[in-house]
């Protein structure tokens, strides 16, 4: 017959309670980290190119200004309920059956994302 366990002792309970805590911890940190994408900038001679892309390409429809026109408004108030993966996305897929053309033949994912990033602070004017 197995012999009756033993209840643990009072360090091993605060051993225990400490791993648990470490571990929720960590897990905490991790989410966070995942929620909040870190966008690494592009080299500074593409930000250029890019920064000129949006500027211009992009401009052409959404007004130089990036205040409007043909396409909608590319401000911070006007992107702020609106998710950056999906623009992201519509930036790459562009929108079937809209002016607004895919950009993926130009623009890597990590570029898209930097975009984004940017149109939702406020696009640099700087070339």
């Amino acid at each position: 017959m197995p012999q009756a366990m033993k209840s643990p002792s009072p360090a091993m309970v605060a051993r225990r309670s400490v791993a648990w805590l470490l571990f929720g911890t960590c897990l905490v940190c991790q989410i966070a980290l995942a929620a909040e994408p870190q966008i690494q900038p592009p080299a500074p001679a593409r930000r250029t190119q890019l920064i000129a892309l949006v500027r211009q390409d992009c401009g052409s429809c959404h007004g130089m200004s990036l205040k409007g026109g043909l396409g909608p408004a590319l401000l911070p108030q006007t992107l702020r309920d609106k998710p950056a993966d999906s623009l992201k996305w519509t930036v790459l897929q562009g929108r079937p059956g809209t002016p607004m053309p895919p950009w993926q033949r130009f623009l890597s994912e990590a570029e898209a994302d930097w975009i984004v990033d940017q149109l939702q602070k406020g696009f640099p004017s700087e070339h």
